[in-house]
Formats: structure tokens, sequence, C-alpha cells
């Protein structure tokens, strides 16, 4: 069956070969009677644009390259799935790449995104190790690049983040107020902001209300169900007194609750436990999990408005950029609060 071309409508409707083309460009000089015309002769004779020449003619692809380190937690899919959403209501389609916490997965993801001739990257980056000079050449090429949740906050780009220090401060106030005053935090061994940021709020929750912040009460390994559970393990071996367990996220949390449970101690009666991100089981688990939530769609719709909003801007790169920053919501169930 012969492919319906732009000279069909035109011999179909009696305008020129340009006037068909331009209208299906949303061109402002042609009328829009005349767009909804070809539009509805376009229809009918099953016409399909061709985005490879119609993207070379423009300079534009209406594509966005989307990096985060995995889709299997529902924080970065629910983020996802915010960005989605916004951006194909403005006529964008995504291109999804997941790293798994690998700096040259990162790094291939760019690459192909460059490659790919996308219109701008959004990126959540990996917590192996710094990969600032790979997104400097994103930026050295023009090509606009926003960070959302984690960011390298030393390259000159903006981005859409939760407000990880008073998330961490809130959680362990939050305890503090359920009367535990021996906390251990469990947080990542990645050398990541965000959880620099909720260290830094569990310290000064703690000072602020005169309770020392030792060592021997912060563990730090690959956040994991498996780690939450070896971390109490060797707490309750080293007979290290404590009464409550924050973990940098709600994985490590719900391992920390499930040994616990499991040697029979009392949650939250005899030791509270609090996560964070606000993962789906958390709300389903016996005794319920407390957590941060992060506002994961808002953070997804923020950064596709941020970045529509930049992109119209021909030199993104020209001004300041702009950091948008959301409040962490607590969400205290009944692991750190007698029912």
């Amino acid at each position: 069956m012969k492919k319906t071309t732009i000279h069909d409508i035109a011999r179909e409707l009696d305008v020129t070969f340009s006037t068909v083309a331009r209208a299906l460009n949303d061109h402002p000089a042609i009328s829009a009677a005349t767009k909804a015309a070809v539009l509805e002769t376009a229809k009918r004779l099953n016409y399909q644009q061709n985005k490879l020449a119609s993207s070379l003619r423009s300079g534009r692809t209406n594509v966005i390259g989307i990096i985060v380190p995995s889709l299997d937690t529902s924080f970065f899919s629910s983020v996802v799935h915010g960005i989605e959403r916004v951006m194909n209501e403005n006529g964008y389609s995504m291109l999804l790449f997941q790293t798994g916490e690998s700096l040259a997965q990162e790094q291939k993801g760019i690459e192909t995104f460059l490659q790919s001739r996308v219109d701008g990257i959004i990126s959540s980056v990996s917590g192996e190790v710094d990969g600032k000079e790979f997104y400097e050449q994103i930026s050295k090429r023009q090509v606009p690049l926003l960070f959302f949740d984690r960011a390298i906050h030393e390259l000159p780009v903006p981005s859409v983040t939760i407000d990880d220090y008073r998330a961490g401060l809130v959680a362990t106030e939050h305890l503090i107020s359920q009367g535990y005053k021996q906390i251990v935090h469990l947080t990542s061994d990645r050398n990541l902001t965000i959880f620099k940021e909720r260290f830094r709020g569990y310290r000064d929750a703690l000072q602020r209300h005169n309770l020392p912040v030792e060592e021997k009460m912060i563990y730090k390994g690959k956040l994991s169900l498996e780690f939450g559970k070896e971390s109490v393990q060797r707490l309750m071996d080293s007979e290290i007194p404590f009464d409550a367990v924050f973990a940098a996220e709600d994985y490590t949390a719900m391992g920390a609750l499930q040994f616990l449970l499991e040697k029979g101690i009392k949650v939250p009666d005899e030791i509270g436990v609090m996560g964070f991100a606000n993962e789906a089981f958390g709300a389903f688990v016996t005794p319920s999990l407390s957590t941060v939530d992060q506002q994961t769609i808002k953070m997804g719709e923020e950064t596709a408005h941020l970045f529509l909003k930049l992109i119209g801007n021909k030199d993104f790169y020209g001004s300041t950029p702009e950091h948008i920053v959301l409040d962490p919501i607590l969400i205290p169930r009944n692991s750190s609060q007698p029912l």
C-alpha cells in the first residue's frame, strides 16, 4: 500500500506543498482553518509524519532523556511518572536510562542521549563516584540539563530537590518527642549530598535536645533490607544500648524492623523505627512504618515545569540556575508511636 505523502494532502486540498508542511509544523503564518483542514485530511489519509526529517529541519526532536539510578523503587518510578505526564501533555516523549548506580553506565546513558539528539537531559546522578566531568560535557554542548533529587551542586545547573537536612531533623525530632534518646542512624556509604544532609539533620536534632552524637550509633553501608538486619544484629552483638533506629531509606528501616520482630522485641514499645521515602509497602506492614514523604509526584511535575520554562530560553546556561527545594512531609505510623 502506497505511503501517503505531503504532496497527496496538498493535491487533496488544492494547496501548495509548503502550505501543508507549515501547517503540520504549526507555523504561525498558517490560519487556524487551514491547519484544521490539513490535520483532518492527514488523519483521513493515514499520513504519518517523518519525525527524523522534521527534527533535522527544526533542530528539535521533542524527546527528553531521563537518567535514574533505578526504577525498582517507587520513589524514582513515581518521580518519572510525574515528569512524563507533564512532558507528554506538552508534546514531548521520554527516553529512560537506568544507571544501576554505575558511573560507567551513567556515562553510557549520557552518550546515548547526546547521539540521539535529545532536546535535553533530566538526571538524578548515580552514587558510585563523582561524574561531574561527564555532565560538564553536556553544558559545553549547550544541551539543556536539569537535576532532580540527586544533584551535583558544584555545577551551575538548575535542580529540584527535597530539603534533606530538614527531613533528617524532623524525623529525628519525632523520635525524640516520643521519648527515644539512644537513636541509631543507618545511612549510605556513598558520597551523595542527600545522605550527608539527612545525617546533618539527625546530628543537629540530637544536639538541639542535648543528646550525644556518638560514632558507635552511626552505621554506613549499602542501603538494603540486609544492611538494616545486619546493622541491628551488630548492635545487639556489641551490646550497644539503643532504643530507636532512623534509617536513611525505607528498605533499610524495614530490614531493621523485621530483625527486631524476629528477636521478639516489641516495636515501638521497646525500640522505635523510622524510615525515609514513603515506599508503598510501609503503610501495609505490621507495625506500619513511620517515614518521611518526599512529594515524589510533585517533584516530578515541578521538574518538568521548570524544564519547560527554561528550555524556551535560547541561552539556557546564560542566567543564574533556579533551584526548587520541596518541603519533606513527616508520616508518623505505628513503628514509632504507640497505638
